[in-house]
């Protein structure tokens, strides 16, 4: 059976034309020492080590001003680095700029088009920018996936802002990159284009195509990343996969509906991670999920002996954006109900 031609196969299964370096195997991004300092004086980044696998989703985290435009431009090129190193595929961004360029798309976060340009013509244009050969059939596909061929002659102006956001995503498919940097790719989008997009981005990374985004809907991390990591103040704070940091730095908590309301926590309970609602209908306990023993039991032993009777009880756990506002602020895990199971007692 014949292999495949380009026209046979969807966006995601195509991949870069040249050959991959024997030594970019497992890690596709690796980051060291990197820092930036801008004219005025203000650090963007600094000391920042970090290293993708490829083929994963990698979701970068932080608030407004933290460094994630700023790394992600300087991997891209359109930024220079003060300090460090960075190469992406095995190729030097400073020595082999133009390899290390030509297997990177980027989604950027500003709508910046060609406004007066039709839509075929751009990402045509787009593609031979990085020294690829016509691929009509590849392009094809990538407008279909994204809902766009049927706009193919409309001219970019003429367009509504998903729509546009859906070009730069063609855009930085065009040329078939390796690596996918999305920053802020949901900003301003219509929920169709939200589910379509994270669509693409699966079958992408089926493919092996590495994904590093940037996003303000956490949950969309929470669910979409293999790996998280939260910057902040241009330092990495932390870099984990998606499940283990839920399971380290998340908390739980069982809250207790009372039969009846009490005014203050008993003194023989202080010793108990404890808080009582202002209504003092409920009683909230703190526990941590790596531990062996989570102490429910005892309480619930101690709260019979002090004839404090319940008639609900729900346990919740910290979601990904609890957790990241905590290590924001102030490093520290923090236990805060969002989902819940419910059981009776």
């Amino acid at each position: 059976m014949p292999a495949p031609t380009a026209a046979d196969r969807s966006p995601a299964d195509v991949r870069p034309d040249d050959a991959q370096p024997s030594g970019a195997a497992a890690d596709v991004l690796v980051i060291r020492d990197l820092s930036k300092t801008y004219a005025s004086g203000f650090k963007a980044l600094e000391s920042v080590d970090l290293t993708i696998r490829r083929g994963e989703i990698f979701a970068l985290l932080g608030p407004n001003g933290a460094g994630k435009t700023t790394l992600i431009s300087i991997v891209c090129g359109i930024v220079n680095a003060s300090g460090g190193t960075v190469e992406v595929d095995g190729h030097d961004i400073v020595r082999d700029y133009r390899a290390a360029r030509a297997t990177v798309g980027l989604v950027p976060q500003e709508l910046s088009t060609d406004a007066f340009e039709t839509v075929w013509a751009t990402v045509r244009f787009s593609r031979g920018l990085f020294g690829k050969a016509p691929d009509d059939a590849h392009l094809e596909r990538v407008l279909r996936e994204l809902s766009l061929w049927d706009k193919r002659d409309s001219k970019i102006m003429t367009l509504s802002g998903g729509m546009k956001r859906r070009v730069l995503i063609a855009k930085a498919l065009s040329h078939e990159p390796s690596v996918l940097f999305l920053d802020e790719p949901t900003a301003g989008v219509d929920v169709e284009l939200r589910h379509d997009m994270w669509q693409m981005v699966r079958r992408l990374r089926e493919a092996g195509t590495t994904v590093i985004l940037t996003t303000h809907y956490i949950e969309e991390a929470e669910e979409m990343a293999d790996r998280i990591g939260v910057i902040n103040r241009g330092r990495l704070v932390v870099v984990e996969d998606t499940r283990t940091l839920m399971r380290k730095l998340g908390k739980k908590q069982l809250t207790l509906t009372l039969q009846a309301p009490l005014q203050a926590i008993p003194e023989g309970l202080a010793g108990q991670p404890l808080e009582l609602s202002d209504d003092g209908a409920s009683l909230v306990y703190t526990f941590d999920t790596q531990h062996e023993r989570t102490g429910i039991a005892s309480l619930l032993r101690q709260l019979a002996d002090h004839g404090i009777d319940f008639r609900d009880l729900h346990s919740s756990e910290s979601s990904l954006e609890e957790i990241f506002v905590s290590l924001v602020r102030d490093g520290a895990p923090v236990a805060s109900s969002v989902e819940s199971t419910e059981a009776r007692a």
